[in-house]
């Protein structure tokens, strides 16, 4: 049975991942409740990424389900390909690239995560910090 120290350090750290980008998913950058939030881990574990903080990453459902095992680079590489699969695959998608609905352009992906840490990176350069 577990002691209530780790029931409520493990809370503590859940909090701290959730704050961590704002309460956005790190990947897509959408808006999570904190009980929707789900832990990943950027380098995962079955590559030898760890349990430490900076390896802990706010995640929603769907980014966390799509991502699993994957790297990052393969992570951002399945995303990129979402483009190509549908309009091999989705009748009506191609129906709505048609009509103009859609336009699938492969993308180079940034996720929201990196985003923010280049806006830092650029501000701190910009104002001195």
């Amino acid at each position: 049975m577990m002691s209530m120290y780790w029931v409520i350090q493990m809370k503590i750290d859940r909090q701290a991942v959730y704050e961590k980008w704002g309460g956005v998913c790190a990947y897509c950058g959408k808006v999570i409740e904190f009980k929707d939030m789900q832990v990943d881990h950027l380098i995962p574990k079955r590559k030898g990424g760890t349990d430490d903080f900076d390896n802990l990453m706010p995640s929603c459902r769907r980014c966390n389900h799509y991502k699993s095992s994957l790297d990052l680079e393969q992570f951002r590489d399945m995303i990129n390909k979402i483009p190509v699969k549908l309009m091999e695959r989705e009748y009506i998608f191609k129906v709505g690239v048609d009509y103009g609905f859609f336009d699938p352009k492969q993308r180079s992906i940034t996720f929201y995560f990196e985003q923010q840490e280049e806006w830092e990176k650029e501000w701190g350069e910009k104002w001195g910090s």
